[in-house]
């Protein structure tokens, strides 16, 4: 799944096929980019013509939805875009960046800052955080962080309706106030023994792993990251371990509960580009900007179940979202 790749850095063997993946062009993950014309607050964006941009994305759903956001924003402002979203992996994809492989691609907040940059603890505040991460990639990296949206794909626990009805949970910190016995989880089993995954969550919120009157360890099942959404919907545990935009939340009815210790890390997704095509063409910003704004947890939890749930090509989502919402004719 692809949020491990996105906490941790890829295993060695990812990194190694980057340059047999970039002699291959990369990949593409749709087969193509539609044709639009730039509308409404767009219409006056200074034009990209003559400008050639590689726009990369990692293999799992949103990050290949937002990569084609990309790819026709580009594409209708006159760039020649080429599209290489599907690179596997979140170390390949920065490796290609790295590399001058790809010249944009969108990111998150918390993966620069902790799995890219190395820091061993997240920033509460969003804008410190994404301040913190762009100022120290520009520094080191020649990458350029543009401003971040304001979904914020983290990691969350979710229960059904019925549930949250029956022992009025709303956050995290509600937990304790369910009876033991009921305080069943199902998680990954990475998130599960990682010191800052479930056992520190846990100690955040005053329910300890291990503890006959926190979490005991009968109440834990481990699961595939895909079967927690189903096991958590038929009740085989009332928490779920969830990401929070991912789509089968709202196929399947879930409710996340409110982190409200703020113990997850934040993962706002910004567009990053090198610092020598945002030089050459600091329109992008721009073109970008009032997209980037409209892409809110709800927004995309939409879209990824269109193409998780339904079935749909990432490409078309995304050009039926950006027409809907008149940024293209």
């Amino acid at each position: 799944m692809r949020r491990t790749s996105l906490r941790l850095a890829a295993v060695a063997t990812t990194l190694s096929a980057l340059p047999v993946l970039a002699g291959c062009g990369l990949g593409t993950a749709g087969g193509y980019v539609p044709t639009a014309e730039l509308a409404g607050p767009l219409s006056d964006t200074e034009s990209l013509d003559g400008a050639t941009i590689a726009v990369g994305s990692k293999n799992f759903s949103e990050s290949v939805l937002l990569g084609k956001i990309a790819l026709i924003l580009l594409k209708a402002d006159g760039a020649d875009v080429t599209d290489l979203t599907n690179i596997p992996g979140s170390a390949s994809a920065r490796q290609a960046a790295l590399e001058d492989e790809i010249d944009l691609q969108w990111e998150y907040t918390g993966t620069g800052w902790i799995t890219y940059l190395g820091h061993d603890k997240p920033i509460k505040d969003e804008h410190e955080q994404y301040t913190a991460v762009r100022d120290e990639d520009l520094a080191k990296n020649d990458l350029v962080w543009l401003p971040p949206a304001p979904m914020n794909n983290t990691y969350g626990f979710a229960v059904t309706k019925q549930v949250q009805e029956k022992f009025g949970v709303q956050s995290l910190s509600d937990i304790k106030d369910v009876p033991v016995a009921e305080r069943t989880f199902c998680t990954e089993s990475e998130f599960a023994n990682r010191p800052d995954g479930l056992n520190g969550m846990l100690k955040t919120y005053g329910i300890p792993k291990g503890s006959p009157q926190g979490v005991p360890e009968k109440n834990l099942q481990i699961y595939q990251t895909g079967a927690i959404y189903d096991a958590t919907a038929q009740g085989r545990c009332n928490f779920g371990e969830v990401f929070t935009t991912d789509g089968r939340i709202v196929a399947l009815d879930l409710q996340v509960l409110k982190d409200d210790k703020q113990y997850f890390p934040n993962y706002n997704v910004s567009v990053v580009a090198s610092k020598d095509v945002m030089d050459a063409y600091p329109q992008i910003a721009d073109l970008v900007a009032p997209v980037t704004d409209e892409l809110t947890n709800d927004v995309l939890l939409k879209l990824n179940a269109q193409i998780d749930v339904d079935g749909r090509e990432p490409a078309d989502v995304a050009h039926e979202w950006l027409q809907e919402e008149g940024f293209i004719a």
